[in-house]
C-alpha cells in the first residue's frame, strides 16, 4: 500500500531536543564510517578544505539502515513526506532505498523507489528509469550538494518521465556545506529559489562545529574548519 493510499493520518511532529541529538549520532556515524575526514583536501572547485564528505563510504547493512533512519527522521521533521523517493545515479540510490525501508519500519508509510541509469538501456525493459512511477509527489534524495548541478538534471529527468503525473515536493541532502556561491547564496539556497521548493539537509557545517565545540580530541579541525566557515561559507 502506497502512502498516497494509506490513511495513516498525520506524520509524527519531532522535537527539537530529539532532532538534536539524532544529528549527533549521525554525525558519529560519519566519523565512525570516515565518511567525514578531517585534514587538507582539494574540492572539484579547485578550493583548498579543511573537511572532506564523502557518503559513499558507508557500503554496509548497518551503516545503511543507520543513515535510511536518519533520513527518514529528517523526511518525517521537514513535512516532505512523498508519494515515490527519487534517487539520482549513483550515490542517490543507496540513500532512496535504505530511506524508505525507513520510512515503512519506523513510521509505517510505505514509499515508492526510482532511480535512474546514467546510460539508458537498450535492451529488455529499455529506458533511463527503474523502480516505481514518477507520480504523485516525488522526493529527491541525495548526498550533498556543492553547486546544485546534480539536482538539476535530475529535476529534468523527473520532468520529462513523469509527463505532468508527478509535483516534486523538494530535496533532501545529507549535509549542506553552506559555502557561499557567487552570487551570495548557498547552493541549497539558490536551487530551492530557482524551482520554488523546498530544499533541506539533516546536517549543516555549522551542526559539525557545534558538535566538534563537545569533541577536544578535535580541537585543531575544529579550528580550521572554522576559519573556512569565516571566509568561504554562510554563517
Amino acid at each position: 500500500m502506497s502512502r498516497s493510499e494509506d490513511d495513516a493520518g498525520p506524520a509524527p511532529v519531532l522535537d527539537e531536543a530529539t532532532r538534536a541529538a539524532a544529528r549527533d549520532r549521525l554525525i558519529e556515524l560519519l566519523l565512525d564510517y570516515e565518511v567525514l575526514r578531517f585534514g587538507d583536501f582539494e574540492l572539484k572547485s579547485g578550493r583548498r578544505s579543511p573537511y572532506f564528505f564523502n557518503l559513499g563510504q558507508i557500503a554496509d547493512g548497518e551503516g545503511l539502515a543507520a543513515l535510511g533512519a536518519a533520513y527518514a527522521d529528517a523526511i518525517v521533521a521537514a513535512d516532505l513526506l512523498p508519494d515515490v523517493l527519487f534517487g539520482p545515479a549513483y550515490k542517490g540510490i543507496p540513500l532512496a532505498t535504505a530511506a524508505a525501508v525507513a520510512l515503512a519500519q519506523k513510521y509505517r508509510f510505505n514509499v515508492g523507489v526510482a532511480f535512474n541509469r546514467k546510460e539508458a538501456k537498450t535492451h529488455g525493459e529499455g529506458g533511463q528509469l527503474v523502480g516505481h512511477p514518477l507520480t504523485g509527489r516525488v522526493l529527491i534524495v541525495d548526498d550533498v550538494m556543492t553547486a546544485g548541478t546534480a539536482v538539476t538534471e535530475a529535476v529534468e529527468i523527473i520532468n520529462a518521465a513523469a509527463s505532468g503525473s508527478a509535483q516534486l515536493v523538494g530535496v533532501m541532502v545529507a549535509m549542506d556545506r553552506q559555502e557561499l556561491l557567487d552570487n551570495g547564496q548557498t547552493a541549497l539556497q539558490q536551487v530551492a529559489a530557482a524551482r520554488r521548493i523546498p530544499v533541506r539537509s539533516i546536517l549543516s557545517l555549522q551542526d559539525l562545529i557545534d558538535y566538534l565545540e563537545h569533541q577536544p580530541a578535535h580541537r585543531e579541525p575544529l579550528r580550521q574548519i572554522r576559519a573556512y566557515q569565516q571566509a568561504h561559507c554562510q554563517i
